[in-house]
């Protein structure tokens, strides 16, 4: 099964490994990775300096091999109706759906396409997964 990695995967990856690990070729050494659009707009959204690079380099890698993952028009939709039924369940305002907005799109997009989320996010992935369903798990750099 193709997997994606959410941005807390490639934030850590960047913190630690200073960008190096982060090459689609390592990447997808044993399954078909994917890149959200969404998580590339949060990596540029927090690079800085010399870790601009390895992004860019992402960027590259995955739009050449054709796995940059878009949202669509249904997945907003789905988006915006999933974050309504969890701001009425967990009293979140708008401040707080708009954190967990970019998480909603990316879970909803990869769940379309039958991609797995690995994220180290527990919290606002487990809480999505109770409205809307998608494969995700747990992981680490």
């Amino acid at each position: 099964m193709p997997v994606l990695f959410d941005s807390s995967i490639y934030i850590a990856a960047l913190r630690i490994k200073n960008g190096a690990a982060l090459s689609l070729r390592i990447l997808s050494a044993e399954q078909a990775v994917w890149l959200s659009a969404v998580v590339l707009e949060e990596l540029y959204a927090g690079v800085r300096g010399r870790q601009r690079k390895p992004v860019e380099r992402l960027e590259r890698d995955f739009e050449g091999a054709g796995r940059i993952l878009v949202p669509s028009l249904s997945d907003w939709t789905r988006t915006g109706n999933v974050l309504a039924r969890l701001a009425a369940k967990y009293g979140y305002d708008r401040i707080g759906q708009g954190r967990i907005t970019n998480d909603a799109l990316i879970a909803i997009s990869a769940g379309r396409m039958g991609v797995t989320v690995i994220t180290s996010n527990e919290r606002d992935f487990a809480r999505l997964a109770e409205f809307s369903a998608f494969p995700w798990r747990l992981g680490g750099v």
